[in-house]
C-alpha cells in the first residue's frame, strides 16, 4: 500500500446507527458500527479510539476528518459534526463533509448493476428525507422532506428500470408502492462510515474542504422541540 496515501477518519451518525471507519486513501483499515438508540454521545469517542488502536494509527498521523453532513437526526448530526470539527480543529487538518443520502446510493452502486436508488431517511411518522438517483448516480429527484402517500413518486419510478429502496425510512414507505413490480427493498444496505471512503478520498484529492469554524450540519428542516413530558416543564 502506498505510504503517501492520506489517512481519513470517517464518522457517520445521521440515524440511530453510529459508525466510524479509518481509511488509507479509499481502503478501509478498521471500522466499527453499533445500532443502539441514543448511544451516539456515549459511544462515538469509544468507537473512534477502537478503530485508531486496531489500525495502530496515532491521531497525529491523520490527514483529514470525514463526516456525514445530513439530513437526519438532529441530535445524531450535532454529535457527529461537533466531534469531527473538534478533531479537525485540534489536529489542524481538513474537514470533509459527505451528503448523507449519497452514502446510501454508494451502497446500492456497489451491490447492484444498473439499478436506480430511492434513498430515504426516517423523519418520523410518514415523513422521510428522500433523494432519487438514476442508475448512473445522477439526481433525478432533489432532496426534500416528503409525506409519503400513494403516487408521490410515480413520475420518477418509471418501468424502464428497477429501483432499490434503502435507508431507515424505506420500509415504512413501501406500502405506498406495493402496486409497482420494479421495486426492491434492501434492508442490508445501511448508513455506515465505510461507504464514505471513495467520496471522502476524492474530495481530499480535490481539496474540497469545509470551513471548520463555520460548517454546520444540513438539517433540511428547522428543529421543533417536542413538549416536555416531565411535569412542571414547558
Amino acid at each position: 500500500m502506498n505510504e503517501n496515501l492520506p489517512l481519513i477518519l470517517l464518522i457517520e451518525t445521521a440515524t440511530q446507527i453510529c459508525s466510524v471507519a479509518l481509511a488509507k486513501g479509499n481502503t478501509i483499515l478498521s471500522k466499527r458500527l453499533i445500532n443502539i438508540p441514543n448511544a451516539h454521545s456515549s459511544q462515538l469517542s469509544l468507537l473512534i479510539e477502537e478503530v485508531m488502536k486496531e489500525a495502530s494509527v496515532s491521531y497525529s498521523e491523520l490527514s483529514a476528518i470525514g463526516v456525514s453532513k445530513g439530513p437526519g437526526s438532529y441530535t445524531g448530526l450535532r454529535i457527529g459534526v461537533s466531534t469531527a470539527k473538534g478533531f479537525a480543529y485540534a489536529l489542524n487538518i481538513p474537514l470533509i463533509s459527505i451528503e448523507t443520502l449519497k452514502i446510501l446510493q454508494k451502497g446500492v452502486q456497489q451491490k447492484y448493476n444498473n439499478k436506480s436508488t430511492v434513498a430515504m431517511i426516517d423523519a418520523r411518522r410518514m415523513e422521510v428525507y428522500c433523494v432519487i438517483y438514476n442508475q448512473n448516480g445522477e439526481v433525478i429527484k432533489d432532496i426534500s422532506a416528503d409525506i409519503i402517500e400513494k403516487g408521490i413518486y410515480d413520475k420518477y419510478l418509471t418501468e424502464d428500470n428497477e429501483f432499490v429502496f434503502v435507508g431507515d425510512g424505506a420500509e415504512k414507505s413501501l406500502t405506498c408502492f406495493s402496486e409497482k413490480s420494479n421495486i426492491i427493498l434492501d434492508s442490508e444496505i445501511v448508513l455506515c462510515s465505510e461507504l464514505m471512503k471513495d467520496m471522502a478520498y476524492e474530495k481530499y484529492l480535490n481539496k474540497d474542504f469545509e470551513d471548520v469554524a463555520y460548517f454546520e450540519p444540513y438539517y433540511l428542516k428547522n428543529f421543533v422541540a417536542a413538549p416536555s413530558k416531565v411535569k412542571g416543564l414547558y
